[in-house]
């Protein structure tokens, strides 16, 4: 242990008011934030997908015996344990049953096509994969077993944990996409994985050396490459989100699972840290606004973390169909920026402060965030984290450190922040100065301590050697009434090498044209900030999470011919 130089008082330096300590964190082994609550809450529900549920101590006994199973099938301390899967109990329960087994997790994103599968089983060295019996995924990962050394591939039946009516009609209209794998030593069956009564065996688990996740990067600039992240690292960070909200209860918060627990957002902020006050979360394999606004009006969820879309939509079908989601008592936006207008209307419609929260794979991944229960600022992602150092530093010299006010590069320093980059050393020496993560971010503090991000430093455009951030052109955007969505970026120009090009959605309702766009526009940036063309479409690319994919459209763009 490093000791518990991440509470207050570690003489580094004051901590603004609203970090002060909300409560004891200590870094401890995942499986044990599970353990905790089913001591405390062994009747609560804890699990709810598709109106079946499980307590806390039916879900801990299925962890139990999924752990035991692992071991039986040969998963030893260390090895790594791939999961291929969407929003479902087994989700949770093969994520904490490989933790107890002591292998380290690897999240696979279950759209990743069968290239995508391999180069990150053989990156990792992943030797056993859990995926649902969806054809889609389940045939893919099977076809490619022998090949990349799987040594195992667990199939979960999605009918097993429907309620007895829905899994026969699911049988009836499913079956075609439905796999129907050919088992064997190597494709096995959830059933017979976790067909036993023994407990699994202990393990001891360092909390501070110990993998818990491999969680890998998007890889928007190169290869994805693979977060190492402790038990430390996740547990902590679970309990500061938690911490950050004061007046969240245990055993008795409702959380809506709708962010994917594949991303690192999720699996901290929705599933770590709402296991770890006792809660009940609420599985939707997908994110379709019809089922999230029935689950709002039914099930009554009382957390809600997101993405601005999410909240986007779930504000305008409210006010459609006029819906009461006034139950939300606790909601954070991460993944991209917040439009102010965004949270205004949610506010209004929930009566629950929508706050804005910052963070990245490489930190597990929260960083800062808005205080629910203190000042909100607009257009900032809020204070550190409990214990957690932000610094920004000059872009020509990282060793600088800038003073409040004056925008460069953030850099975070916690115990949160990744052990490095799995197998690439130069990569983890060039991601930290100093000891601070640099987050390739752009941003400035106020004399609160409150950050603000202004970009990322590879999506910024040079134009004629001005730099232009995509942020400011996309926040200006968003004042306009009729402008729904907006996403910026970089295109060739041959006289000025970069141009700024912006993309549009538009509010239903409402309309617009390019030259009306850009004559707004003018109103709030410089001249070489306007966009040389605005582009208004009937959608834009989002991510398997809902954020805007800039990276698509620079593809996109990319694959133009050169006029």
């Amino acid at each position: 242990m490093r000791g518990n130089w991440w509470m207050a008082g570690n003489g580094e330096r004051p901590m603004p008011p609203a970090t002060a300590p909300l409560g004891p964190i200590e870094a401890v082994p995942l499986p044990v934030l599970l353990e905790r609550s089913v001591t405390r809450f062994p009747g609560r529900p804890a699990l709810a997908f598709m109106g079946r549920r499980w307590t806390y101590a039916a879900l801990g006994e299925w962890v139990g015996r999924a752990a035991r199973g692992l071991q039986d099938l040969g998963v030893r301390r260390g090895d790594r344990v791939g999961l291929c899967l969407p929003n479902t109990p087994y989700s949770v329960v093969f994520y904490y049953a490989a933790l107890q087994a002591g292998a380290t997790v690897v999240n696979f994103n279950p759209l990743y096509v069968a290239r995508e599968l391999a180069q990150q089983i053989g990156d990792s060295g992943t030797t056993v994969m859990v995926v649902p019996d969806l054809a889609m995924i389940c045939d893919k990962v099977c076809a490619l077993a022998e090949e990349t050394g799987l040594r195992h591939v667990i199939v979960c039946p999605i009918a097993g944990v429907l309620p007895h009516g829905k899994a026969a009609l699911y049988r009836v209209f499913k079956r075609r996409e439905t796999a129907t794998p050919a088992y064997d030593a190597r494709i096995v069956a959830h059933a017979q994985v976790v067909a036993n009564d023994a407990p699994p065996y202990p393990v001891p688990i360092d909390v501070e050396a110990d993998i818990a996740v491999l969680q890998y990067t998007g890889g928007t600039t190169g290869t994805p490459k693979g977060a190492v992240l402790t038990h430390a690292n996740l547990s902590i960070n679970a309990q500061q989100v938690s911490r950050h909200m004061p007046s969240l209860r245990p055993g008795e918060e409702r959380v809506l699972g709708v962010l994917p627990f594949f991303h690192v957002f999720a699996m901290t902020a929705v599933m770590n840290s709402g296991i770890e006050i006792g809660a009940e979360l609420l599985l939707h394999p997908r994110f379709e606004i019809g089922r999230v606004m029935r689950a709002l009006a039914r099930e009554r969820p009382t957390v809600l973390h997101g993405v601005p879309t999410i909240y986007n939509a779930v504000a305008a079908a409210a006010e459609h169909k006029r819906i009461d989601i006034s139950s939300l008592r606790a909601c954070i936006s991460g993944g991209a920026p917040l439009p102010g207008e965004v949270r205004t209307r949610f506010e209004r419609l929930t009566g629950c402060r929508l706050v804005e929260g910052y963070g990245l794979t490489e930190a597990s991944p929260v960083l800062t965030c808005n205080p629910p229960d203190g000042q909100i600022k607009d257009g900032s992602v809020g204070v550190p984290m409990q214990g957690t150092v932000i610094e920004i530093r000059d872009l020509d010299d990282p060793h600088r450190v800038l003073p409040v006010g004056e925008r460069g590069e953030i850099c975070a320093r916690g115990p949160q922040v990744m052990r490095g980059y799995w197998n690439r050393g130069a990569e983890t020496e060039r991601a930290f100065v100093d000891g601070f993560l640099r987050t390739g971010d752009v941003g400035h503090r106020d004399a609160d301590g409150y950050l603000y991000v202004t970009d990322r430093l590879k999506d910024m455009i040079i134009c004629g050697g001005y730099n232009v951030y995509p942020r400011v052109l996309e926040d200006a955007l968003y004042q306009h009434p009729a402008v729904a969505e907006a996403i910026a970026i970089g295109v060739p120009d041959a006289y000025r090498g970069q141009a700024p090009k912006a993309f549009v959605t538009l509010r239903p309702g409402h309309a617009a044209t390019p030259d009306e766009l850009r004559d707004f526009l003018s109103e709030y940036v410089s001249k070489i900030e306007l966009p040389r063309e605005i582009e208004i479409r009937a959608t834009l690319p989002h991510t398997m999470i809902g954020k805007l994919s800039r990276k698509e459209l620079v593809e996109e763009e990319r694959a133009k011919p050169a006029v």
